[in-house]
């Protein structure tokens, strides 16, 4: 069976009912340097340990998902597409589609809906922790994807999901950036005009 190499899962701290608002999370993964802990606007203020690690699962999703975004970009941005074509009846290639926010004035609405079923049956059914064996926050091996993640000490695995925390925040940043500045002036690599 396959959950004879997923390792042991480690509990979650059970909150205390009488200490869940009082709870401080200054010690947690990704309080790192030079920033430490931040949460300027106060989301995990006064909640449970249930809700910090339903919150900071979101972020790693979040994190990989803008890391692909920027990934895609910048794979695009460099004339690299897949061939072929996106629509055969509208005769768009896929060579024809711009970079960034303009792809949506060009892709056929039915490509739009095939993308946004592909990331709505990825949440529902893949990324997720299916098995109730997640070792942290954001684990969606569910005893099949492991890539050696058991043969890491304690410390080498604290270590990469800090790196992977701190890409995912770095992306989320990037493709904020990219976005924006291709609203203010329809070109998202500024730094190619200077």
């Amino acid at each position: 069976s396959a959950t004879a190499f997923m390792g042991t899962p480690v509990a979650h701290r059970a909150p205390a009912r009488s200490a869940a608002m009082s709870m401080s999370y200054e010690a947690e993964l990704g309080a790192q340097k030079p920033l430490g802990f931040w949460d300027p606007i106060g989301l995990v203020e006064n909640v449970d340990q249930e809700r910090f690690d339903r919150l900071r699962s979101v972020e790693i999703k979040h994190g990989r998902v803008s890391m692909l975004a920027v990934l895609g970009h910048i794979v695009t941005s460099n004339g690299i597409r897949l061939p072929g074509m996106i629509s055969n009846s509208k005769e768009i290639a896929f060579a024809d589609i711009p970079t960034g926010l303009k792809a949506f004035d060009v892709l056929p609405a039915a490509g739009f809906w095939q993308i946004v079923l592909f990331c709505g049956a990825l949440e529902i059914l893949v990324m997720r922790d299916v098995t109730g064996l997640a070792e942290f926050p954001g684990d969606f091996r569910n005893g099949f994807i492991d890539f050696g993640w058991d043969k890491f000490s304690p410390e080498v695995k604290l270590q990469k999901r800090a790196i992977e925390l701190n890409n995912g925040r770095a992306a989320m940043m990037g493709i904020l950036a990219l976005m924006m500045h291709e609203c203010v002036d329809g070109k998202p690599y500024i730094f190619f005009d200077v």
